[in-house]
């Protein structure tokens, strides 16, 4: 389901605009999730209006840079590009623990983060190492590296920042909190740049990016995680570029390059040595 998200994003051009976009599955998403978490929201309303800094902060984080920055990337990228430079965020996510949560670091996972690194590089590079000077950079590729790094903040700051909401009421107020943040970027999108005219097919986009990467897949993530435990769910996402790579491939008739299989290859086991620590596993699931 999460996987999804990278049809759509490659979908969306010349249909619906990044934050237009953005806008419509975060607040889509937020209004299914206060219907289902509303009397959670009600009795905690105090506490939650106290912390509306941090919703907006979230928010920006989750849902600007790594909602709308990457529908803005897939214009000029790859969902398999998007998909194997995204899936290093764990990596950084370590590397945020032992800077900000100060948690150990072994030798393991410092090689784990250099190899990762090293694979999101020759993605991006497009394995032209001998000649870089004749790579054709795009904006779509550091959008998502920016992305990538955004999501690792996001990551920290839910374990840095203690609610007494649980996971599915304050996702709900993250949702609030990013359409807010969404709503001026949306707007200039809509009324200050030119556009194409609203259709059925810029509905449906929104409607499957709500329901699917959004609501879906977070429900069936949170399911797992209560019913095998939160080490072992942590390990799917190591998924995420096997699916990407599939969905590229086979929907969208993007190319599989080398350059793509020796990045997956350096990317998956050095996310596996960086995030091999329980503590950081438990960082990644409550992500």
């Amino acid at each position: 389901m999460w996987s999804v998200n990278y049809l759509v994003a490659r979908t969306a051009p010349g249909i619906i605009g990044p934050h237009v976009l953005a806008l419509g599955r975060w607040f889509l998403a937020g209004l299914i999730l206060l219907i289902l978490a509303r009397t959670e929201l009600w009795r905690e309303r105090r506490s939650t209006l106290q912390a509306w800094p941090q919703y907006l902060a979230l928010g920006t984080l989750g849902m600007l840079i790594c909602g709308a920055w990457v529908y803005w990337a897939a214009e000029t990228t790859t969902a398999i590009n998007i998909a194997l430079i995204y899936a290093a965020s764990p990596v950084l996510i370590t590397l945020g623990a032992v800077i900000g949560l100060k948690e150990s670091f072994t030798r393991r996972q410092g090689l784990g983060v250099f190899i990762a690194l090293l694979g999101v590089l020759h993605v991006v590079v497009k394995g032209q190492w001998t000649a870089l000077t004749e790579v054709v950079w795009v904006l779509g590729d550091g959008l998502i590296v920016i992305a990538m790094m955004s999501w690792a903040a996001y990551a920290l700051l839910l374990k840095k920042w203690a609610s007494p909401l649980s996971s599915p009421a304050r996702l709900a107020a993250t949702c609030m909190g990013g359409s807010l943040i969404l709503l001026p970027f949306a707007s200039y999108e809509w009324f200050a740049t030119p556009h194409v005219q609203w259709s059925n097919s810029a509905s449906i986009l929104i409607l499957v990016a709500a329901v699917f990467p959004g609501v879906g897949a977070y429900w069936a993530y949170s399911y797992c995680q209560k019913t095998l435990g939160a080490s072992r769910v942590a390990a799917s996402l190591y998924m995420g570029p096997l699916y990407g790579s599939l969905v590229g491939w086979l929907l969208l008739n993007e190319t599989l390059g080398w350059h793509h299989a020796v990045g997956a290859a350096l990317i998956l086991p050095g996310i596996y040595w960086a995030s091999q620590k329980r503590n950081i596993s438990g960082i990644l699931s409550d992500a």
